[in-house]
């Protein structure tokens, strides 16, 4: 497995984040609630796989995009009307940002990155 990075994300705007596919998308609306979503999105394969099974094929879908990180980590807050992430993980940014972006489309910003 990979070294651990850090990764310091911002979200403008949490209430209009949302995903492409409804029931997928985050719903919630508190920064500990995105933080509970993605946290689970790193750490185990289901939403993953929800997004792997609506896919037009399925057996073609990019396998790279399927590790998870058991012991990943995410914290979130408010700070000055936007939230700020900070993820701890193993998985690439490829993945990474594959599944921030199932939760809550292009809505989030890398601001920095460091290896822990």
């Amino acid at each position: 497995m990979s070294q651990a990075q850090r990764y310091f994300i911002t979200i403008p705007n949490l209430a209009k984040a949302r995903g492409p596919d409804p029931d997928l998308s985050f719903q919630g609306s508190s920064p500990q609630s995105f933080a509970d979503a993605l946290q689970a999105a790193l750490r185990q394969p289901i939403l993953f796989q929800r997004w792997k099974a609506k896919q037009p094929d399925p057996d073609e879908v990019d396998q790279s995009l399927a590790p998870v990180d058991p012991n990943a980590t995410v914290s979130a807050h408010l700070d000055d009307l936007r939230i700020e992430v900070e993820v701890v993980t193993t998985l690439t940014h490829f993945v990474l940002r594959h599944r921030l972006f199932i939760l809550i489309g292009p809505n989030w910003q890398v601001r920095d990155v460091a290896s822990v």
